[in-house]
């Protein structure tokens, strides 16, 4: 397979750019490198879409590599025929290849093996022919007590044993009887006796086209299913299934037709729909957890991202009841700076004490803003605090965070090495205060399933859940970029070309001696050329060369020189921000003659040109800061009609939470989100969007809150902005197309038999 012509095709590129994509994939580039600094070789991919090309060309030689085992295994048997060569070759799917290979295979004993062995299959092959001859008188010359053919009716069985067989390992068949599961199929749920069945009420006696269901209910079935409390089936006409089958291998009315018509749909019912039915399941399974990894990646991504809040000494609260709220006050660079314990929470509600002393801190130290923790015991807190600002006239703010994963780190390793001398308790207080300061410095510690954002996280596949989400911690960590001299191992570890045991050589070299220049790098333990070549562009120095604290790439400090030259500008106007009109001078000149001047491509030219005119810029001061609070409103203060600011919180497949500042998440439903048409909430929203939203509905009982974001029933509000990048919207036409290509065109029965007649030829 030419995999540059077809991964074209499927991406919408170049084949040269596919080609370069490919080649630069197996000389051991990273993704973050490729889309960062290879540009011109790749037009421009970023690292989402490059990410989908490297996990579709691993397939397809995972899937060639199956055909030709597959090939071997069948030539050995002497089997080979052209026909199934070309079969082998067509195989879009690892389904298809292993479907042409179930005849070939070492199968465990079954009915139609038994039967061979007694010598049946000449019997079979004369029974699909399909003649007038009578089948009982040829059957007789099979009977063997020796062999265990007692009788012809014996011998008839056994060779319609054979029958059903050959028709259950019939490639094209199998594949054109899923496809049409796929298309009138029915997903069935029945409810079981079980105490745990209630959770599933809503699947007492459920039914949904295959093709229609959701991915997240497809979840939430097998979930009910794996805990044995609904029983769940696939329904089709099986009538019109068998019926099928039969105008392909009964050839008329005679005795032997009547035989091979009672094997086929043996064949269907005890052989082949089981077997497809699992398949199907599995597939659908397997899209409904992509796409749960997707919503997953989606979430992650601007939850790594939020807006740091630097220069800032935060109070961190991670609140309890009886054990009290553990507080750890970090200064502006994430150092501990005191501890301290507080019981302003039932059963203590030692409120007045707490008060002085959260008071005192927060006078010792400066601290400005309170991060609390939106656990157990977060709503009592969050008022406990709130009315000592207010009661005390505090110049403060407060912000909820999400602590999912804060008790993880605290009893990790990790956690444990960087606090030796603190508990648990105290290193979830001081993850708390440090997700305000630095969300992504601080979230990469943690398992990102334990984070807190998505579906059905932990039903998904492990391994294709880390790689998916290691990938969005990678990208989102060399999209920053990282200080050489001050980030955690744990932070280094996630830069391009770099792992934990380099990350920790790093740390041990700069204890010794800070890093002056990118260069030094290359003086580590462990770190070679290769690696160098891979992280040095991510890696920021503050302090020395200015070209150092920008994302231009060592390679291309002789490209800055020229252009730097060719503007009239130096190092020194680079560094006291001085060349503001820089992109003027280009442009008068003509940015394709610079490039060629400079000996690069258009792409880094404007690369370099943005990384110059702000040296150490944080790509996360340009999005909205997270919302401050000083006072809040209590669950029953909501009442339907009310306007209100808040933050999405999570983005799934059927609406988004919105934190309004009630310590209850409100649910925005697809439906009211936009007055237009939106296939998906993640198409008009992300994680961290600041949204104005109206109460549509309070349930005080089930602590459930209604939201809309309909323009139409907001007269004061603002519309819903499309915030999707240029590069996501891109990623979106691509993603339809491939969809719209690969869409499954619905059959009825007599088209099914038309199909098949067609393919079969017979």
């Amino acid at each position: 397979m030419d995999y540059s012509i077809k991964l074209a095709k499927e991406f919408n590129m170049r084949a040269d750019h596919s080609a370069n994509v490919i080649a630069l994939i197996d000389d051991g580039n990273t993704i973050p490198f490729i889309a960062r600094y290879r540009k011109e070789q790749t037009g421009s991919c970023d690292d989402q879409v490059l990410r989908e090309f490297s996990d579709r060309l691993k397939y397809l030689r995972n899937l060639d590599k199956r055909k030709q085992e597959i090939a071997d295994s069948i030539t050995e048997q002497g089997k080979m025929t052209d026909e199934i060569m070309v079969s082998l070759a067509a195989a879009e799917t690892l389904t298809e290849a292993e479907d042409i290979y179930r005849p070939f295979k070492q199968k465990r004993k079954t009915r139609a093996s038994v039967a061979a062995e007694k010598g049946l299959t000449p019997l079979a092959e004369f029974i699909l022919e399909q003649t007038d001859a009578d089948v009982n008188a040829k059957a007789i010359e099979f009977i063997s007590e020796e062999k265990g053919v007692e009788s012809a009716e014996k011998a008839i069985a056994g060779a319609a044993d054979i029958i059903a067989e050959r028709v259950s390992d019939d490639a094209e068949l199998r594949k054109t009887l899923r496809k049409k599961i796929f298309d009138v199929g029915e997903l069935s749920c029945k409810l079981l006796e079980n105490e745990n069945a209630k959770t599933y009420d809503m699947y007492a006696d459920y039914s949904e086209k295959i093709s229609k269901i959701p991915s997240h209910r497809i979840l939430a079935v097998n979930r009910g299913e794996k805990e044995e409390c609904l029983k769940v089936s696939i329904v089709v006409d099986t009538e019109a299934f068998i019926a099928a089958i039969h105008s392909i291998y009964v050839k008329n009315q005679t005795g032997a037709a009547k035989i091979v018509a009672d094997a086929a749909a043996d064949a269907y019912t005890r052989l082949i729909f089981p077997s497809v039915e699992r398949e199907v399941r599995n597939e659908l399974t397997e899209k409904a957890s992509e796409q749960a990894i997707k919503m997953f990646e989606v979430n992650l991504r601007p939850l790594l991202l939020q807006p740091p809040l630097k220069g800032k000494v935060i109070l961190g609260l991670d609140p309890a009841y009886r054990t009290g709220c553990k507080i750890a006050v970090i200064d502006a660079e994430g150092n501990v700076l005191d501890t301290t314990v507080v019981y302003p929470t039932p059963p203590q509600n030692k409120i007045e004490e707490a008060a002085q002393k959260l008071i005192a801190l927060i006078k010792k130290h400066g601290v400005s803003v309170i991060s609390i923790g939106n656990g157990t015991a977060s709503k009592e807190s969050e008022i406990f605090v709130a009315n000592m600002i207010k009661e005390n006239g505090l110049d403060i703010s407060y912000a909820v965070v999400n602590e999912a994963g804060a008790s993880v780190y605290s009893a990790s390793k990790l956690g444990a090495e960087e606090f030796p001398d603190f508990d648990v308790t105290q290193r979830s207080a001081v993850s708390i205060a440090r997700r305000l300061l630095d969300p992504l410095a601080e979230l990469i510690k943690i398992d990102v399933k334990s984070i807190g954002v998505g579906q059905y996280q932990h039903d998904m596949p492990e391994a294709r859940l880390e790689e998916v989400l290691g990938g969005v911690v990678e990208d989102c960590v060399n999209s920053v970029g990282v200080d050489l001299n001050t980030a955690s191992p744990s932070l280094l570890s996630y830069v391009a070309g770099l792992n934990k045991g380099i990350a920790k050589e790093i740390v041990k070299y700069r204890e010794q001696k800070p890093f002056k220049k990118r260069e030094d790098l290359l003086l580590v333990k462990k770190l070679g050329a290769k690696a160098f070549e891979q992280c040095a562009g991510f890696l920021r120095i503050v302090g020395g060369n200015v070209l150092d604290n920008t994302g231009v790439h060592p390679e291309s400090y002789p490209a800055v020189e020229k252009l730097l030259s060719a503007t009239g500008y130096t190092l020194t106007d680079v560094a006291e921000g001085k060349i503001g009109d820089i992109r003027a001078r280009i442009e008068q000149k003509g940015i394709d003659v610079i490039a060629k001047e400079c000996g690069v491509g258009v792409p880094t030219v404007q690369d370099i040109v943005t990384e110059l005119l702000k040296p150490g810029r944080d790509i996360r001061d340009s999005l909205p800061k997270p919302i401050l609070r000083s006072d809040l409103m209590d669950l029953a203060d909501l009442k339907e009609g009310m306007e209100i600011n808040g933050t999405v919180r999570n983005v799934i497949d059927f609406g988004v939470f919105v934190d309004i500042g009630v310590h209850q998440d409100g649910l925005v439903h697809i439906s009211q989100i936009s007055d237009n048409y939106i296939k998906h909430p993640s198409d008009v929203l992300k994680v961290g969007d600041l949204v104005k939203v109206k109460v549509l509905g309070v349930d005080t009982v089930k602590k459930k809150i209604s939201l809309t974001m309909k323009t139409a029933e907001l007269p004061h509000g603002i519309a819903v902005e499309n915030q999707k990048t240029d590069r996501e919207r891109k990623q979106g036409r691509r993603d339809a197309e491939r969809k719209r290509d690969g869409a499954k065109k619905q059959l009825s029965n007599d088209e099914l038999k038309e199909l098949l007649m067609k393919k079969f030829g017979r």
